[in-house]
């Protein structure tokens, strides 16, 4: 009952990974520990399922996009850009401008070895020591409660993307009133009717 998205039918993911791979370079090495595969610069992904007046989202995307490395975070510098992204990342409300729909987060998720919160973060404990020439990734999952969920008519990732400049695009799995839908959003599109 917790995760809705879980329950919901996947079968839409394979697609997606199909298509990051049509363009010829199938370089996607060690990155078998995802259901989206492809850990790709640039690239993130979104899930979203919006049903009655929850909506639920998971968030993924390479470090890289979101502090710019994916090494753990040793310097001060380093640190503040950490701290900083999951700052961003605690104020889904604003991040994914849900603003219309009267939403306020009952849940909020974050799991990245880079946070090194080990406590919730069971997946990475054996990797909590210098993982150079690894891949790192931030995961978010949030749920929200939408008194006005009919006024939701968009997913607007415009200001995710002016705050992580580094996220080129994000590849979305929309579940809502209207069916499923999957989508590329970028800079220049970022919206998705709901």
């Amino acid at each position: 009952m917790r995760h809705l998205l879980l329950a919901l039918p996947f079968a839409l993911l394979p697609l997606v990974a199909a298509q990051a791979h049509e363009h010829g370079h199938d370089h996607d090495h060690e990155h078998s520990h995802d259901s989206l595969g492809a850990h790709e610069h640039g690239v993130a992904s979104l899930n979203a399922a919006l049903d009655g007046n929850l909506l639920e989202l998971q968030f993924e995307s390479p470090a890289m996009n979101l502090v710019g490395f994916e090494h753990a975070a040793k310097s001060d510098a380093d640190k503040a850009k950490v701290a900083a992204a999951k700052r961003e990342l605690e104020q889904p409300i604003s991040l994914f401008a849900l603003t219309s729909g009267d939403c306020k987060a009952t849940e909020v998720e974050l799991q990245s070895p880079l946070f090194g919160d080990a406590d919730h973060d069971h997946d990475h404990d054996h990797d909590h020591h210098d993982h150079e020439g690894e891949h790192s990734d931030i995961h978010a999952h949030y749920r929200f409660e939408c008194a006005k969920a009919n006024e939701l008519k968009q997913l607007d990732l415009a200001e995710l993307f002016k705050r992580f400049p580094a996220t080129e695009k994000i590849q979305v799995q929309l579940i809502g009133p209207n069916g499923q839908q999957g989508v590329e959003l970028t800079p220049a599109q970022p919206r998705l009717s709901f």
